[in-house]
């Protein structure tokens, strides 16, 4: 069982940025491919940043050079660092963990960015 926090979130005006963190507990986080999601009102949730254990990360082409995607087994974080963010980076992000061997996959609760001026 994982149980996953999401923080960092906020109103951050365009251009800025901010940094996303996600917490797990519960499970050995090594066994799993982490990632962040996120949903704007009125839209379906998308997959924005990936990271597997050892793999290569991936991005949606929407946030490809402004968001960047890390981990720390160790610590158990996941971190996702929004730089030049834009209007419509607007939405809920939500943290997932997810491991195809155990055929388990997690979700947090999710964290609002709100990007206006």
């Amino acid at each position: 069982q994982v149980q996953l926090v999401e923080s960092g979130g906020g109103l951050v005006q365009p251009g800025g940025s901010l940094r996303l963190s996600c917490a797990a507990s519960g499970s050995t986080l090594s066994l799993y491919i982490m990632g962040w999601h996120r949903q704007a009102p009125g839209k379906q949730r998308e997959l924005v940043a990936q990271i597997p254990g050892g793999g290569t990360t991936n991005y949606a082409d929407s946030v490809k050079g402004r968001l960047t995607i890390s981990r720390d087994n160790v610590k158990n974080t996941v971190d996702l660092q929004m730089n030049s963010l834009k209007p419509e980076d607007t939405a809920i992000y939500y943290c997932n963990a997810e491991s195809h061997w155990l055929n388990k996959h997690y979700w947090g609760q999710g964290t609002q960015v709100t990007v206006s001026s």
